[in-house]
């Protein structure tokens, strides 16, 4: 085999991205063309691990708190104080990644904050690590790792011409009135039928979710380029931009606060990251058109991702289930204030099983 010459073979690194002559190993075209959707990768990535770190210190603050004899309200808590600080950092680093990335990629990687708070919550709150919280691990991580791969590579700077191009384009409002009539149809269930099933909540959920990350991506574009110095926030565009985040942000909260109250966060979490990713992804596409040039098995293998993301979470989530079903009463000997002063849990075969003794009755068996 002959020597390939110096010149031909830094023509060949420099078409296939390998390092060139008196270049690094991030200087080949393919970092040239995905560095700015790899540092909106990273940013949340890192902000979903923020968040998951931020939720586990505010649950060590309240823990503590409990344990106290004397209880305070838990915002004197300076540890329940640095973990609101996190969340609010990593909900900032969330926002400014749809800045540098395509929806498609950044909202699935929300998963990064559920198998974040598995791991760290063995350190935190000094659970045992098991073997479904590896295996959920480890699908959510392969998942994560195929989305990345095969995440579509679209322009990511959207000025506030593009968005009103797109607001106005027939695919999109075709698939807004779609979304309102069976958002109109679930309220209506909600609302006159009483219906609060968990699915019918978090669909709703989802589909004032597809908008705040429509607007959300379109906010966080117009900045970014203002800070570039294309200022985009003289558009009105822009602050009709940030009303449908805000409204659509502050119902989806109230729908979402609706079913934590009725249903299990186990049951809640998985369900609502499935819904309101694959809303999302699907609001990426029609609006944002980032799948428009892809090839088909990119399609596929973003997809495959998914699923396994989806079936990761839902593993750790069960796995979290179980282990609060562990506990078959409540131990009232670990109330503050209250004595351990009878059995906590009655004899089944008494005749007294269900029924409170009153004190005199009580004095008269001693006696």
């Amino acid at each position: 085999m002959g020597i390939i010459p110096v010149s031909e073979r830094a023509s060949w690194n420099a078409s296939f991205g390998g390092p060139g002559i008196m270049s690094g190993p991030l200087s080949g075209p393919w970092y040239s063309t995905h560095k700015t959707q790899l540092l909106g990768v990273l940013l949340a990535a890192a902000s979903n691990l923020l968040i998951s770190v931020s939720l586990n210190i505010q649950k060590c603050a309240h823990l503590r708190l409990v344990c106290q004899t004397e209880l305070k309200p838990y915002y004197t808590s300076k540890l329940w104080w640095c973990g609101i600080t996190l969340l609010g950092l990593g909900e900032v680093g969330n926002f400014a990644a749809y800045g540098f990335a395509p929806i498609t990629l950044v909202t699935p990687l929300g998963c990064v904050s559920v198998i974040g708070s598995a791991f760290i919550s063995v350190f935190f709150l000094k659970k045992t690590m098991k073997t479904a919280d590896i295996l959920g691990g480890t699908l959510t991580v392969t998942g994560t790792y195929l989305l990345v791969t095969f995440a579509p590579n679209v322009p990511q700077e959207l000025t506030a011409r593009q968005v009103q191009n797109y607001l106005v384009s027939w695919p999109f409002l075709v698939y807004s009135i779609l979304e309102i009539l069976i958002f109109c149809i679930l309220l209506y269930f909600y609302k006159r039928k009483a219906v609060k099933h968990i699915v019918v909540l978090l669909m709703m959920v989802a589909l004032l979710a597809s908008m705040t990350v429509i607007a959300v991506k379109a906010v966080s574009s117009m900045i970014t380029l203002s800070v570039k110095g294309k200022m985009q926030l003289t558009y009105s565009i822009f602050y009709i931009m940030v009303a449908l985040m805000a409204s659509s942000c502050a119902f989806q909260v109230k729908f979402l606060n609706q079913a934590m109250h009725l249903y299990e966060a186990t049951a809640v979490v998985p369900i609502n990251f499935v819904f309101f990713t694959t809303s999302a992804i699907i609001s990426g596409v029609i609006f944002y058109r980032e799948f428009q040039s892809a090839a088909f098995l990119s399609v596929f293998m973003f997809l495959f991702g998914c699923l396994l993301s989806f079936l990761g979470v839902f593993i750790i989530a069960r796995n979290k289930k179980e282990e609060h079903l562990q506990i078959p009463f409540i131990d009232c000997g670990h109330i503050p204030g209250h004595k351990l002063t009878g059995k906590i849990q009655p004899d089944s075969h008494s005749s007294c099983y269900g029924t409170l003794n009153k004190e005199d009755d009580l004095v008269k068996s001693q006696s």
